[in-house]
């Protein structure tokens, strides 16, 4: 995607997000009449793959290019990661990085549904790779056996459209938030433990940023191996995640700006949180 396109964009859903007027109206008016893609048409055997999405009154030949065009990175291949890429190489997003640097154990079995038995012991972007190429052979599938830190997040999320923090650990995060401010790249958060998570979307300079809403990481943050975790809770928010980058790339729908959405799926209460940016923010300089 294009620095026209992705400016576009973002200018779209600012106004959708800030403006008491319709979102949808806005989005229409404000489309480009024709917008450059990689390839003019559909073919006929892409119709027939998504053609459950172009039925939808939102969505046409031109959202289903914009995914096709898009390269989104992934950061983690497990619990988050796994649902999110299974959606995004399933919707016809063209070009999906996985970044993770660990092999598939036993205990991920119950809430990581790229990873089966047979593969304990293989990469999890390997084991990812393989079936998300079985699910959609059309869409390019680069494996990044890495962990992803500060000396490496650059070089990671350079030339991507969009990164999705799907990580288990706040330095990753911040290196992950840190890097995306700095590139100008579009970022979705999430997280989850125990039965609840959260999901923020990030455009860097417009919208506040992960170290605006968590500027230390918190106290009382505690892993899945020591809170535990349901495989479902994972999947609900690895779906919402894969759900805005959808929207976010498309423009079929406006995704939410300035807030994050924390979810308890014990109560099944979806909140979400106004976050504003800091200008002492060490990331994105609010």
């Amino acid at each position: 995607m294009d620095n026209s396109r992705r400016n576009f964009l973002r200018g779209a859903f600012q106004s959708a997000a800030r403006a008491a007027i319709s979102a949808q109206e806005a989005m229409k008016e404000e489309r480009p009449a024709a917008a450059p893609v990689s390839q003019p048409l559909l073919s006929e055997a892409e119709v027939e793959r998504y053609s459950r999405q172009l039925v939808l009154p939102e969505w046409g030949e031109r959202e289903q290019i914009l995914l096709r065009d898009a390269s989104v990175l992934v950061v983690g291949a497990g619990a988050l990661g796994t649902p999110v890429a299974q959606y995004l190489a399933g919707a016809g997003v063209g070009r999906i990085g996985l970044v993770d640097s660990d092999v598939v154990e036993v205990s991920n079995l119950h809430r990581q549904p790229l990873h089966f038995t047979p593969d304990l012991g293989v990469p999890k972007v390997e084991s990812a790779a393989a079936k998300l190429r079985f699910l959609n052979p059309d869409v390019l599938i680069e494996p990044y056996q890495v962990r992803l830190d500060e000396t490496n997040a650059a070089g990671l999320v350079e030339g991507q459209d969009l990164v999705i923090d799907c990580s288990d650990s706040f330095e990753t995060r911040y290196a992950v938030n840190r890097a995306c401010c700095d590139a100008g790249i579009d970022l979705i958060e999430g997280g989850a433990v125990g039965w609840s998570g959260l999901v923020m979307t990030i455009l860097p300079r417009a919208t506040a940023c992960y170290r605006c809403a968590f500027p230390v990481e918190p106290e009382d943050a505690r892993s899945c191996a020591e809170a535990g975790i349901l495989g479902p809770v994972a999947g609900t928010l690895g779906s919402l995640q894969a759900l805005e980058a959808i929207k976010l790339l498309s423009g079929a729908q406006p995704p939410l700006l300035d807030y994050f959405l924390s979810v308890d799926l014990a109560t099944l209460e979806f909140t979400r949180v106004h976050v504003q940016r800091r200008t002492d923010c060490a990331d994105c300089g609010g």
